[in-house]
C-alpha cells in the first residue's frame, strides 16, 4: 500500500523541554512541548492502526516497532541526562533513528515519524549538526517512501524537503524570539535594579540635606544667638559697678548661655555628615582622594589646621566632592591635587586637574569638562552657591585642552577666630 506525500507539520509544535539549566519554561513553552509529544505518538498510533485495519502482511512487526518507539521516546523525555548532556541527547536521537530505521522498513507510514524528529534534532544538537540530521532524516523519509512505492511522484521528495525546512524555520525563528524576550527581561530587571539604587540614592541623599540643612540653621540661628547674647551678657557684667546685685544674676544668665550653646553644637555635631564624624575635614578629604577612582589624586595641607565650624567643613568636603566627580567622569585627567589651607582669617580650598577642560564662560560645558562642571552644568552653580552662601569666594580658571582649577575661599567668622585653637590635621 502507498502512502501519499505528507503534510507540512504544524507551526505549533516546538522543542521539548530546555536542558534543565535553563530557566523554567513559560505556559507557552509548556503547551507547545505538550503538541510535540501529541504529535509524536499521534503519528504512531495512526501507523500502527492502519497497519491493523488494512491487515498488512507485516501489521505484528509493525505494531511492534512502534510501540518500541514510543517507549523508546518516553524515556528519553523522562531521563534527566537527555536534557542535561548534548551527548547523551544525541545517543537517544540515534536510538529513536535506529527504531525508526526499523519501522520504514515495514511501513511506508513510518516516514511520518520524520517530522516531530526533526525538531528534537533541531532543539538538542548544536545548529549546524542538528540541520545535517534533518537533512539525513529527509533522506531516509525519501528512500523509505520509494521503497514501498511503486510510482515516483514529486510529492515523495517534496514532502519531507519542505517539511526540513519549516521545521528549521521554525526552530530559528523560535529561538530568536527567545534570546529577544531574554534580552528584554534583562532590561527590566537592570532597570528595575537601577531605580531601586537610585531610589535609595536620592533617599540618602535627602537625609544628608536636611542634616546638614538642620546642622546649618541650627548653627546660623541658635547658636549665633546665644554666642551674642554671652557678649552682651559680658558687656553688661564689664558696665555695672562691682558688688552690684545684678551681676549674680548676669553671671547665672551666661552659665545658663553657656550650657545652651555647649548643647546646640552638640546637636550640629550629632548633625554632621558621615565622612566629618571620624575625624577632620583633612582626614575627610585625605579619605577621598585615597578612593577615587581613575586619575591619581593627591592630598596636601597648609598652614596651622584648627576646628572649623560645621557648615565650613560640609561646604569644602561637598565641594571636593563634586569637583572631583566631575574629574573622574568628564575631565580623562592622568592627575589631580587637592590643597586646603588654612589661614589666619580664612580658610581656602583648591583643586587642580591635567584633563581637558573647558570653557568657563560657556553656559553648558562639554563632556571633557574637569572639576568645575557636572551633568550638563549644575555643578558649577551648586559649588559656587555653597561658597557664597557662607560669605565665600568661588573660583574657576579653565581652557579646552589646559586642564581646570577650582579655588573656593571662606572667611571665618570673628567670633570662631576668637574662642578656636589650632588643632592637629589628622
Amino acid at each position: 500500500m502507498t502512502a501519499a506525500a505528507p503534510p507540512a507539520p504544524p507551526a505549533a509544535c516546538a522543542p521539548p523541554p530546555a536542558p534543565a539549566a535553563a530557566r523554567s519554561l513559560t505556559p507557552v513553552s509548556k503547551v507547545l512541548r505538550l503538541c510535540l509529544h501529541a504529535l509524536f505518538l499521534g503519528l504512531l498510533a495512526l501507523a500502527a492502526g492502519r497497519a491493523v485495519a488494512d491487515s498488512a502482511p507485516r501489521a505484528g512487526w509493525v505494531v511492534a516497532a512502534c510501540a518500541l518507539l514510543a517507549a523508546g521516546y518516553a524515556a528519553g523525555v523522562r531521563a534527566p541526562a537527555v536534557h542535561r548532556s548534548q551527548r547523551a541527547g544525541a545517543l537517544w536521537l540515534a536510538g529513536l533513528g535506529a527504531a525508526w530505521a526499523g519501522l520504514l522498513a515495514v511501513s511506508p507510514d513510518g516516514l511520518w515519524i520524520a517530522f516531530p524528529l526533526y525538531f528534537l534534532e533541531l532543539h538538542l544538537l548544536r545548529l549546524r549538526w542538528g540541520v545535517a540530521a534533518v537533512a539525513v532524516t529527509a533522506c531516509a523519509a525519501i528512500g523509505g517512501f520509494l521503497a514501498h512505492s511503486s510510482a515516483v511522484t514529486p510529492g515523495a521528495f517534496l514532502g519531507p524537503l519542505l517539511g526540513g525546512a519549516v521545521a528549521v524555520a521554525t526552530v530559528l525563528g523560535y529561538q530568536a524570539l527567545y534570546r529577544e524576550s531574554e534580552r528584554r527581561r534583562e532590561l527590566i530587571e537592570e532597570l528595575i535594579t537601577t531605580r531601586a539604587e537610585l531610589a535609595a540614592a536620592e533617599r540618602g541623599a535627602g537625609i544628608l540635606a536636611e542634616r546638614e540643612r538642620l546642622a546649618r540653621e541650627i548653627h546660623d540661628t541658635l547658636a549665633q544667638g546665644l554666642s551674642s547674647i554671652q557678649l552682651l551678657l559680658r558687656a553688661a557684667e564689664r558696665a555695672l559697678p562691682e558688688g552690684a546685685p545684678a551681676l549674680a544674676h548676669i553671671a547665672q544668665a551666661r552659665e545658663a548661655a553657656q550650657d545652651n550653646l555647649a548643647e546646640a553644637r552638640r546637636f550640629v555635631r550629632a548633625l554632621t555628615p558621615p565622612d566629618l564624624e571620624h575625624g577632620s575635614l583633612a582626614a575627610a578629604l585625605e579619605r577621598l582622594c585615597a578612593g577615587v577612582p581613575g586619575p591619581r589624586v593627591r592630598f596636601s595641607l597648609s598652614g596651622r589646621p584648627r576646628v572649623l565650624p560645621t557648615p565650613y567643613e560640609v561646604a569644602l568636603l561637598r565641594i571636593a566632592q563634586s569637583a572631583l566627580a566631575n574629574v573622574v567622569r568628564h575631565a580623562r585627567a592622568g592627575r589631580a591635587e587637592i590643597t586646603l589651607t588654612f589661614m589666619d582669617a580664612s580658610v581656602t580650598l583648591d583643586i587642580v586637574d591635567d584633563g581637558d577642560g573647558f570653557d568657563p564662560s560657556s553656559s553648558a560645558p562639554g563632556p571633557g569638562a574637569g572639576s568645575g562642571s557636572a551633568d550638563g552644568g549644575f555643578g558649577l552653580p551648586a559649588m559656587r552657591s555653597r561658597a557664597e552662601t557662607l560669605g565665600g569666594l568661588f573660583t574657576v580658571e579653565s581652557g579646552p585642552g589646559q586642564g581646570t582649577a577650582v579655588a573656593v575661599t571662606l572667611p571665618l567668622p570673628l567670633e570662631h577666630l576668637e574662642h578656636t585653637e589650632p588643632v592637629e590635621a589628622l
